[in-house]
């Protein structure tokens, strides 16, 4: 792999070969060391979904770029994220701790490669970072997406890389919860490359917002269903 895809490797003055999207709603005990696993050339882009907490003062302070959209919703934060970057390569990113940004190297090589399309990471939990509820979950969603699509994947997480050009041309319209499963859907109908690696799942830093608890969980299930009614006519 080449160095410019390891962390603590590569010019500082270069431009980022990955701009990285980081959707934020009050996260900032876990920004400080999120930020800092950002790989070399690898720009974080903190999209700041109305914090109260100081998450998008902070990011700035850490040299992070930083986009505040205030329409509340995971979809509206990653859709602000990807129109603001301009790198070739566009990751997407939890900034709550979970998740480490240095595995996103690994990401993007298939995509830099053009050797893949999108690929995702597909979350290997420790102990106590998944919920059972979110896992079961997820894991029933993925199923029928693999049913329905043929796509191999096993887990329907937001670590991703892809290119930005392509992404954009997607359309993608989901504002909520909905908003991964619709970016592998319309990849899939747009005949796209996909394929997952491993990635690590840690417990959270501070207290979770979305699938930590049963009511987001619902809430992403919900919106994810829809997406899928929405491709199975797509491609019936």
């Amino acid at each position: 792999m080449r160095d410019l895809f390891t962390p603590q490797q590569g010019p500082s003055d270069a431009q980022p070969l990955v701009d990285v999207v980081l959707p934020c709603l009050n996260e900032a005990m876990a920004l400080p060391s999120v930020l800092a696993a950002m790989p070399s050339s690898f720009r974080a882009i903190v999209v700041d979904n109305g914090s109260t907490d100081g998450s998008g003062v902070l990011a700035e302070s850490l040299g992070a770029t930083v986009v505040r959209e205030p329409r509340r919703g995971f979809g509206a934060a990653a859709q602000a994220g990807l129109e603001a970057a301009h790198a070739g390569l566009v990751a997407f990113c939890d900034c709550d701790g979970s998740m480490n940004p240095a595995e996103l190297a690994a990401l993007a090589w298939p995509v830099h490669q053009h050797s893949a399309d999108l690929v995702l990471g597909a979350r290997h939990p420790e102990p106590g970072s998944w919920p059972a509820h979110a896992r079961l979950a997820n894991k029933v969603l993925a199923a029928r997406m693999r049913r329905m699509t043929g796509v191999q994947l096993t887990d329907l997480g937001p670590m991703r890389v892809a290119r930005r050009d392509m992404l954009l041309d997607l359309g993608l319209l989901d504002r909520r919860s909905g908003y991964p499963l619709e970016m592998v859907l319309k990849a899939h109908l747009a005949g796209w490359r996909i394929t997952e690696l491993p990635v690590a799942y840690r417990p959270r830093i501070g207290k979770s917002k979305v699938t930590g608890t049963l009511r987001g969980t619902l809430t992403a299930v919900a919106d994810m269903s829809t997406q899928l009614q929405f491709a199975k006519r797509a491609l019936s």
